[in-house]
């Protein structure tokens, strides 16, 4: 899935080389940017979510 001004190092052919070869789909698991950056489609961010609850429940236990 190549276009704009980025492109994965990992996409060869439109197929992820890092996650058995499955076509490219950033944000899927596996993927180098899962669980680090927000997506659109709200099913790629559960990763994120689960690390900012990690994150605030020390501030919520003080």
């Amino acid at each position: 899935m190549s276009g704009g001004g980025w492109s994965c190092p990992h996409e060869v052919g439109g197929n992820c080389s890092k996650v058995n070869d499955q076509p490219c789909d950033p944000g899927m698991k596996g993927c180098e940017l899962y669980g680090r950056y927000a997506f659109f489609n709200d099913d790629k961010n559960d990763r994120l979510r689960q690390k900012a609850e990690r994150l605030r429940a020390p501030a919520a236990e003080e």
